[in-house]
C-alpha cells in the first residue's frame, strides 16, 4: 500500500461563535499573562520611589533709564547671559556644595564617588528653561528652575537655594564686569593722554630747536606733485593712441598703395589674359594687408608677441586658403579668357579714387607725426617738472619729515584719548547704574512651589499599559495555539473539511465524577492565584502608603 502524500487545507473563515469558542478553550492562556502582568505593575510601580518636581520662575527685569540715554557695560544676548549663569551656578563645586549643605541622595553617595552623583543624577534632575512668562498680554523674559527629588520639602528647599544663588550670581557678575569695564578704559585713557602729552612736549621742542624753517609748502609740494604725475600719465595715454592710429594708417596706406599697383599694372594688348575670380582677387589683397601688417608689428614687438602671432596664423591661413582655390580653378577645363582691351574710363576713375585715398593717408599719417611729437615735447616738460620738485621735496631736512610725523602721531593720539575718555565716561555712568539698583536684574516671579503629588512615576499610566500589554501577550500566546492545533473542534470543521453529509453526531461522554473533579481543581487554582495576585498587589500598596506616613 502507497503512503499518501501530504496536502495541506486552507482554513476556513471564523465567525464569532469559533472567537467565542476559542475564548472558553485557552481563556487560561489569556488570563495567566493579564494577571501576571498586572500584578507585576502594581508592585514595580509602588515600589519606585516617588519624584516631586519643585519648579520657581525667575524673572528679568530690564534697565530702569534708557538703553539710548546710558549705554549698559554687558551687551550679550539674553539667552547667552542665562546660559552663562547657569553654567555658573550648576558647576560641579556649586552642586556639590548643595549636596552637602542639604545632605542629598544618602543612598546614591553610599555606591558612587561625589562627582559621579553630580555629574550622572543631579544635573539630570535639575533644569534651566528660558521662557516668556506674564498674562493680560504683557510678557517679560525670564526662565524657570526646576528640581526633581524624591523628598517635596527637600526639593523646594534646593530651588529656593539655586533661585538665590543665581540672583546673586547675576549681582556680583554686572558688578565686576562694570567695574572692570571701568577701570580698564581708566587705565587706557591715562596711557592715552601720558603719550599725546609726551607728543605736545616733543612738538614744542623741535619748533624752539626749527624756529623759521618749519615746513610751510609741504602740503603744496606734494598736491603739485600728484597732479603732475596724472598729467604725464594722461600724456603718455595720449602717445600711445596717437602711435596706434598712425600704425593702422600706415597699414591702410600700403594696401591702398597695393590696390593702385594691381589698376595700373600694364596687360598686353594682342594676349588673351585669363580673368581671375573675385574671390582669388580678394584673398590676395587679404594676403598682401596681412602681410604689411605683420611687417609693421614686427618691427614694434617680438615674434613671441600674441599679437604678431595671431596674424601670422591668419596670413598663413589666408595663403592656404589661395592654393585651394588656385586648385580648384585649375581643374576647371574651360577658364574664362577675354581679349586685352586699353583701360577704360571707369579704370582710369578707380585709380583717381585710390590715389585720393592715398593722398588722405600720407596727410593723416604726417599729423599723427606732429601729434606724436608734440606729445613727446609735452611729455618731457612735465617729467622735467616731476623731477625738479621731487627734488626739491627730497632736498627738504630730514626733520621736516620729523615734523610732520610728530603731527599726524599727535592727531592720532588726540581722537584715541578723546574717544577712551567719553567710553570712560560712559562706564562710569553704567557704574552707579549698577550700585544705584537701577540696572538689569533677577527677581523672583513665583516662589518655589511644594509639590502636593507625584510627578513619577505615573501610576495609572503604567498600570494600565502593563495590564495592556499582559492580555495583549495572552491573545497572541491563545492564536498561537489555535494555530497550531489543527483537530476538528466542532460540526462546522468536519462539513469545511472532509465534505461530507453529516447525519448524526455523538456527544463526547466522560464521567461525571472527573469532570466535576477537574473543574474544581481548576477553579481552586485560579481562586488562589487571584487571591495572591491580590494580597501581593494590596502589600506593596499598603508598604507605600506606609512609608509615606513614616
Amino acid at each position: 500500500m502507497q503512503p499518501s502524500e501530504n496536502f495541506t487545507v486552507p482554513r476556513r473563515a471564523l465567525d464569532v461563535e469559533d472567537f467565542i469558542d476559542i475564548l472558553r478553550r485557552h481563556k487560561g492562556w489569556i488570563f495567566g499573562p493579564f494577571l501576571l502582568t498586572l500584578v507585576a505593575s502594581v508592585i514595580g510601580v509602588y515600589l519606585w520611589p516617588d519624584s516631586y518636581d519643585s519648579v520657581a520662575v525667575v524673572k528679568i527685569v530690564p534697565q530702569q533709564v534708557s538703553q539710548n540715554m546710558v549705554q549698559s557695560s554687558i551687551t550679550n544676548d539674553l539667552a547667552d547671559r542665562i546660559n552663562s549663569l547657569a553654567t555658573t551656578v550648576l558647576s560641579r563645586n556649586v552642586l556639590i556644595t548643595i549636596i552637602n549643605n542639604h545632605d542629598l541622595y544618602k543612598s546614591e553617595r553610599k555606591r558612587l564617588p561625589l562627582e559621579d552623583v553630580v555629574d550622572n543624577v543631579m544635573k539630570n534632575n535639575i533644569h534651566v528653561i528660558p521662557i516668556m512668562a506674564g498674562s493680560g498680554g504683557r510678557t517679560v523674559p525670564a526662565f524657570n528652575v526646576e528640581f526633581s527629588y524624591s523628598d517635596r520639602f527637600m526639593a523646594q528647599k534646593v530651588v529656593e537655594d539655586v533661585v538665590a544663588r543665581f540672583i546673586a550670581e547675576n549681582q556680583s557678575n554686572r558688578s565686576t564686569v562694570t567695574t572692570e569695564t571701568g577701570q580698564f578704559f581708566k587705565d587706557e585713557a591715562d596711557r592715552a593722554k601720558k603719550e599725546l602729552e609726551d607728543l605736545e612736549t616733543k612738538i614744542s621742542q623741535y619748533r624752539v630747536q626749527n624756529n623759521g624753517r618749519l615746513p610751510e609748502q609741504t602740503d603744496l609740494n606734494y598736491r603739485n606733485l600728484q597732479t603732475l604725475n596724472t598729467n604725464y600719465q594722461s600724456l603718455t595715454n595720449s602717445k600711445n593712441r596717437a602711435e596706434m592710429d598712425k600704425l593702422q594708417l600706415e597699414t591702410n596706406l600700403q594696401i591702398e598703395k597695393a590696390h593702385k599697383a594691381e589698376l595700373t599694372r600694364e596687360v598686353p594688348q594682342n594676349s588673351p589674359v585669363v580673368m581671375k575670380s573675385e574671390r582669388m582677387q580678394e584673398i590676395e589683397r587679404e594676403i598682401q594687408s596681412l602681410e604689411d601688417t605683420l611687417a609693421s608689428a614686427r618691427q614694434r614687438f617680438k615674434d613671441t608677441y600674441p599679437d604678431v602671432r595671431n596674424l601670422k596664423n591668419r596670413l598663413e591661413l589666408a595663403k592656404q586658403q589661395k592654393a585651394d582655390l588656385q586648385k580648384q580653378e585649375s581643374e576647371v577645363k574651360t577658364p574664362a579668357v577675354v581679349a586685352a582691351s586699353p583701360a577704360n574710363r571707369q579704370l582710369q576713375m578707380q585709380v583717381l579714387d585710390v590715389e585720393g585715398n592715398i593722398q588722405r593717408f600720407e596727410s593723416a599719417i604726417q599729423q599723427r607725426v606732429l601729434e606724436i611729437a608734440t606729445l613727446d615735447a609735452q611729455i618731457k616738460q612735465t617729467q622735467d617738472s616731476i623731477n625738479k620738485l621731487g627734488a626739491q621735496i627730497s632736498s627738504a631736512p630730514l626733520g621736516e619729515q620729523q615734523y610732520d610725523d610728530l603731527l599726524r602721531q599727535r592727531e592720532i593720539a588726540s581722537k584715541k584719548y578723546v574717544d577712551l575718555d567719553a567710553r570712560l565716561s560712559t562706564a562710569e555712568i553704567s557704574k552707579n547704574l549698577e550700585y544705584s539698583g537701577q540696572g538689569e536684574r533677577l527677581d523672583l516671579l513665583d516662589a518655589a512651589s511644594l509639590p502636593q503629588y507625584p510627578t513619577e512615576p505615573k501610576r495609572p499610566m503604567v498600570i494600565g499599559v502593563g495590564a495592556g500589554l499582559g492580555l495583549l501577550l495572552g491573545v497572541v500566546i491563545a492564536a498561537a495555539r489555535e494555530m497550531k492545533d489543527t483537530s476538528l473542534k466542532n460540526l462546522k470543521d468536519v462539513r469545511a473539511y472532509t465534505q461530507m453529509a453529516i447525519l448524526g453526531s455523538v456527544p463526547l461522554l466522560e464521567n461525571d465524577f472527573v469532570v466535576r473533579r477537574r473543574r474544581r481543581i481548576a477553579w481552586l487554582g485560579w481562586t488562589t492565584a487571584c487571591l495572591m495576585a491580590v494580597v501581593t498587589m494590596a502589600g506593596s500598596i499598603a508598604f507605600y502608603y506606609y512609608k509615606q506616613s513614616v
